[in-house]
């Protein structure tokens, strides 16, 4: 993987810092764009990002999401708006630009952040479900049409992990409860979700494409 390039959104902190970081000590120049470099909200902002980057992009990881909790009475047409923007339409256009890059090296790894939350259900995430599902299904499309290209495309589901977002929003006795759910009794870190990030960018994963890996513990499993 040394002299890769991989753009990483949502890098920040949680899962994308762990992502930036193992795919780093792998020997990958990361491209970590804040907000203000990119803003996923507004296509213009990521295709004048896109441009200013010169040279090969090898590797995509589509992290960056938003998840705002609403059930079918709280849910407006703004947060379902802004939750397809952030988690699918950007994505989207991130890979068509990205994409054709790859294509002219014929080499790619695009891994898409998915959740469990679009394999099983549960109240006040139907905008995020949605998104989610919906990137899944963009991830077996997309193998398909890029595959000839030698492009790989996947997607990981992680479950619930123990990042500052989830300690920031729930009490220990919360997560203690969260974590009696899991088979595995404990919550992920984000080094185990980067971990199999890192794997499908490898030149390890030649031949795994279009499949959703869940990592979760077990979870989905109940």
């Amino acid at each position: 993987m040394k002299n890769r390039v991989a753009l990483v959104t949502g890098a920040s902190r949680g899962i994308g810092a762990a992502i930036a970081a193992a795919l780093a000590r792998a020997g990958v120049h990361v491209l970590t764009p804040s907000r203000t470099e990119m803003d996923l909200a507004v296509p213009e902002s990521i295709e004048r990002y896109v441009d200013t980057i010169e040279g090969p992009i090898d590797i995509l990881v589509n992290n960056a999401g938003i998840n705002f909790l609403a059930g079918i009475d709280e849910l407006d047409s703004a947060t379902l708006n802004a939750t397809l923007q952030i988690n699918l339409v950007a994505p989207l256009q991130l890979t068509r630009l990205v994409a054709e890059r790859m294509k002219a090296n014929r080499f790619g790894r695009i891994v898409n952040l998915s959740s469990i939350w679009s394999i099983v259900s549960k109240e006040r995430r139907m905008a995020y479900a949605a998104s989610k599902s919906a990137i899944n299904g963009v991830t077996r499309t997309l193998a398909l049409e890029l595959g000839p290209h030698g492009i790989l495309v996947n997607a990981i589901a992680p479950g619930y992990v123990n990042t500052e977002l989830t300690r920031q929003n729930n009490s220990a006795e919360q997560i203690q409860a969260i974590s009696d759910t899991i088979p595995l009794q404990r919550l992920a870190e984000p080094a185990e979700i980067a971990e199999m990030v890192a794997f499908l960018c490898s030149g390890k994963n030649s031949y795994m494409t279009g499949q959703v890996l869940v990592v979760d513990g077990g979870y989905v499993c109940r």
